[in-house]
């Protein structure tokens, strides 16, 4: 019986180009909060209210699957003290 097994690569390098970018972007993002908030000492909880945000909506950020908007970036950039993302010029 052959054994199916299934890599995030595997599964990406069937998604047209532009998903996967977006995909990547998203969890490079979402990543980057994460490691802010905790870096911070922030729990979901406490970086919701912080934002006046509820705890549901910082777990979609942190799921990756979050579309996010140049004001909510700049915002939490704002938030943190610190570039969400990076743009060269």
């Amino acid at each position: 019986m052959k054994k199916d097994t299934y890599s995030l690569s595997g599964i990406l390098g069937e998604l047209p180009l532009e998903v996967q970018t977006r995909t990547k972007l998203s969890l490079a993002i979402a990543n980057r909060i994460e490691n802010l908030m905790r870096e911070k000492g922030y729990s979901k909880k406490q970086f919701a209210e912080a934002l006046g945000r509820r705890p549901s909506e910082i777990t979609k950020w942190l799921s990756g699957e979050h579309n996010f908007t140049i004001a909510t970036l700049a915002r939490l950039s704002a938030f943190f003290g610190e570039q969400i993302i990076a743009v060269s010029e």
